[in-house]
């Protein structure tokens, strides 16, 4: 059929839509020629939609997409797409189909400046490589946060970048079997696991905020990571972390600030002495628990950091897997030591043996003590007349006497 009759039938059919419904967004991406541009009237339009074509959507922000509470309200299956300024609403309700606002199956795509809301899944990838999507306002379903979708999903999807998106009231971003994304300059709040990587090395999470969320980054099986210049804030749900790293190395943790979380950093020991993580110019701050650190092994390397007003800076499963960690040139706010010598390093290491203030960490029912005057006082009483040598927990050879400068983040 030649595009006039083409055209000529696509508006007959809108002609005849009842009074009532909403055209039908779909019909205007048929008539639209490859390579071309479509910007359809301002209103509001019905999807699910779908682009096999290359084109570019521009709803200059006063176009919303209806799904109609079915499946996934637009999908692009085309390369080199552009999809900016829409309104995406009421996606289908399927976990098992993953119902989002926009589905991208292409490479080369740009997604950007679009609001989804009412929406199961916000952004999924799926198997798409050498996207964009950017600045675009993400937003759940109604519901128990257990039962949302993720605000953006990665599945075999690699070099794409993640820049500038606004999500909440979300269930996760979650990263699976990808490599080499860029994820940069995202804010996520209210919502469950910040961000979950899972067999996905080779990314690069940098100059995000995650805050208010149950978890913050959650990494498993995933190395050669880089995770720099972000914020954690007030992941305080019961055993809610900053960063979680489980068999995982080749990792950089550097400059993020961890603040008001029931644990900052938790991290397994390297099975090899080679596997570490990189863990400096960091602020650990108004956390429960600084750093905890699981296994036997220890090694990994903690430079530059700063611990100020943490409950604890420093636990572990035993003793040996914080004391075998390599710690220094930190600055530690309980330090006691002096700098006689001017040269801003402690003349004495910091060390933290494990007197009767720490016994909370290995009798869970002590926990309700934790910072009580008892407490204190049997503390007290061992560290003035101590029955037998305590246990070193850890030692920093060069304390800082200031907190090293790091560079801004801005939120």
């Amino acid at each position: 059929m030649h595009h006039g009759k083409l055209f000529g039938f696509l508006l007959l059919l809108l002609l005849l839509q009842p009074a009532l419904a909403l055209p039908p967004l779909q019909l205007y991406l048929e008539i639209t020629p490859e390579g071309g541009t479509l910007k359809p009237p301002p209103g509001e339009y019905s999807g699910p939609v779908v682009i096999r074509k290359r084109i570019t959507l521009d709803g200059g922000g006063k176009v919303t997409v209806n799904g109609g509470g079915s499946g996934s309200i637009l999908t692009i299956e085309a390369d080199g797409v552009v999809v900016r300024g829409l309104h995406l609403s009421h996606s289908g309700d399927s976990h098992d189909q993953v119902d989002a606002g926009i589905l991208i199956k292409a490479n080369d795509t740009v997604v950007q400046d679009n609001i989804i809301d009412d929406s199961l899944f916000g952004i999924h990838l799926s198997n798409a490589h050498g996207n964009q999507v950017i600045g675009n306002q993400i937003s759940s379903k109604d519901r128990d946060v257990t039962l949302r979708g993720d605000g953006i999903r990665l599945w075999y999807s690699h070099e794409n970048l993640i820049k500038d998106n606004r999500i909440k009231n979300s269930r996760d971003i979650v990263i699976s079997n990808s490599r080499e994304n860029r994820i940069i300059g995202n804010q996520m709040r209210h919502s469950r696991i910040s961000m979950e990587l899972v067999f996905s090395p080779e990314n690069e999470i940098r100059g995000n905020v995650f805050e208010d969320n149950y978890n913050g980054v959650t990494v498993i099986y995933s190395d050669d990571l880089v995770i720099a210049d972000n914020r954690m804030l007030d992941m305080r749900k019961i055993t809610g972390f900053g960063i979680s790293v489980k068999e995982s190395y080749q990792i950089k943790i550097t400059d993020n600030e961890i603040a008001h979380c029931a644990i900052g950093l938790l991290a397994t020991s390297p099975l090899e002495a080679e596997n570490i993580l990189t863990i400096e110019n960091n602020l650990f701050t108004f956390n429960d628990v600084a750093t905890y650190f699981y296994g036997e092994r220890g090694g990994h390397k903690l430079h530059y950091n700063r611990f100020i007003d943490n409950f604890v800076d420093v636990m572990g499963s035993t003793t040996a897997t914080s004391r075998l960690n390599h710690w220094e040139n930190n600055y530690w706010d309980n330090y006691q030591g002096f700098d006689q010598n001017h040269d801003g390093i402690g003349d004495q290491p910091h060390r933290v043996f494990l007197y009767a203030d720490r016994i909370w960490m290995d009798r869970s029912m002590a926990r309700f003590y934790r910072g009580s005057p008892a407490l204190s006082l049997i503390d007290f009483v061992q560290r003035l007349v101590p029955s037998s040598e305590p246990d070193l927990m850890y030692t920093d050879p060069t304390p800082l006497m200031q907190p090293p400068l790091n560079r801004p983040v801005k939120d």
